[in-house]
């Protein structure tokens, strides 16, 4: 197809005032992480314990074996990897959008004029015939010139989008480790915590059987009993309550891993847990590259931007050439008469957008706004990141504090049942005196044993912010 220069020349300088009409995006994005995290701990920016498989930070093997299950077959792992599947498929597609297109078409006509027509009377007098059949095969080519980067610019956006896929999985993963992780240290919680109130009713019981004996012999009176057994009662209460919580921990924990409910053999207690003493946390900068939510938020700037550039492209003029090929006659038997049943054609166009140039400048403008969301969101995950990191670790911090605080509390209550016991038996303290001093030995221990499960969280939910989990 011939296409004459001037035609060639307006092309051009409607894509110059395209061009003109347009702003130019930067893809710079500036970040300033602050030095360290807000934590009165030394930062070591050679290692960070997000850098250490979930295997070796867990080491209590019923956890590793629960983890390990959920990855396998917890139902939101098993969709990011199908939409992982999904985008590896449209980014191939995408790569495969430079090459050209190829079809092969096959068409057969019948033709049957009017005899009366010009037509009708041309076949009878030249092919003694009323119809005409025509056969045709042939293939067909076209192909778009990449000119403006339009191609190229999808191509990008789909990669992005596929690494934003495998960056969501290892998201899920982390989110996955640490779901199942505190799960665990909860049922811990529970089996100690049943533990301690089975304690404190044996000791009640042994309270009141005290009690009940000086009632026989007439020492105390009827009230004083009837408190005991009361409180005695309280202590019960709390077992049932505790067995009804592990039950459905368990059954929570199972449904993590996608399994149906059942029992979990736990093969240790709360206090023995060991998680990491040093915990190193690197340095904020770090996150951008360990934290998978992070870096799939970095990469949707990136998927952004590629469409801001699609949409760019779009405005400018688009070259297409296009090429047939194939055998063409009346007859079947005639196809392969070589060279006479032989076509061919090939056409080249420019199509420059005219009456669009309101729509395709709106798309354009929404891109930029997308892109620049994006950006904003992507700070946002950042900031967002070293709070949580700041946030563990002075959670940690806090809680070891408490923790000796209450401990020593716990120690010296302890003591206190002990002569308050002594006391009774002697005669120099009330039964009240001991009936509170159980109570506060009981409340004292419970919380001792929530802030250590509070403590065990904190350090998980530390790995997990410094992107830990994600390993394979």
């Amino acid at each position: 197809m011939k296409i004459k220069n001037g035609f060639l020349f307006s092309l051009a300088i409607s894509a110059s005032l395209w061009a003109c009409q347009t702003k130019k995006l930067s893809n710079d994005i500036t970040l300033s992480p602050p030095a360290s995290f807000r934590s009165e701990q030394l930062v070591d920016a050679d290692s960070s314990i997000g850098n250490v498989p979930w295997w070796e930070f867990f080491q209590d093997p019923v956890l590793q074996q629960l983890i390990d299950t959920a990855l396998q077959q917890n139902m939101d792992m098993q969709l990011a990897l199908k939409n992982i599947e999904s985008a590896q498929l449209m980014f191939a597609q995408a790569k495969a959008e430079h090459l050209p297109s190829l079809q092969l078409h096959v068409q057969t006509n019948s033709t049957n004029p009017s005899n009366n027509s010009l037509n009708g009377l041309s076949l009878g007098e030249f092919l003694g015939q009323n119809h005409i059949e025509d056969y045709t095969v042939g293939l067909g080519l076209s192909w778009e010139a990449d000119i403006w980067g339009k191609i190229k610019s999808k191509k990008a956006a789909a990669l992005a989008s596929y690494l934003q896929t495998e960056e969501a999985r290892k998201a899920i993963q982390t989110q996955l480790v640490n779901q199942v992780a505190k799960g665990y240290y909860q049922l811990l919680m529970l089996y100690r915590l049943q533990e301690i109130a089975q304690q404190n009713l044996r000791l009640s019981d042994s309270t009141l059987q005290v009690l009940q004996h000086q009632y026989d012999v007439g020492e105390i009176n009827l009230l004083a009993l009837e408190q005991v057994a009361a409180q005695r009662q309280t202590a019960a209460a709390l077992i049932p309550d505790f067995q009804q919580q592990v039950l459905l921990q368990e059954n929570a924990l199972r449904s993590l891993s996608g399994e149906f409910p059942k029992e979990i053999h736990t093969a240790t207690t709360l206090d023995a847990v060991n998680l990491p003493t040093d915990l190193a946390v690197g340095v904020p900068a770090d996150l951008l590259s360990k934290r998978p939510d992070v870096k799939q938020a970095e990469l949707s700037v990136t998927t952004s931007q590629a469409y801001h550039q699609v949409a760019k492209a779009q405005m400018y003029p688009s070259l297409s050439i296009t090429a047939q090929a194939g055998v063409n006659a009346f007859k079947v038997s005639n196809w392969f008469n070589i060279p006479a049943s032989l076509f061919g054609a090939v056409a080249g166009s420019v199509t420059q957008p005219v009456f669009q140039r309101k729509e395709l400048k709106t798309r354009y403008e929404i891109a930029r706004v997308e892109y620049e969301k994006s950006v904003i969101q992507f700070r946002q995950s950042v900031v967002n990141a070293v709070g949580e990191v700041s946030d563990a670790l002075i959670s940690i911090q806090k809680l070891k504090e408490r923790q000796e605080i209450v401990q020593d509390k716990t120690n010296r209550l302890k003591t206190a049942v002990k002569h308050a016991d002594l006391l009774f038996e002697t005669g120099s303290a009330t039964y009240l005196e001991v009936i509170t001093a159980q109570s506060n030995a009981l409340q004292s221990e419970l919380e001792l044993i929530q802030i250590r499960k509070a403590e065990l969280v904190a350090v998980v939910d530390l790995y997990r912010s410094l992107g830990g989990g994600w390993s394979n």
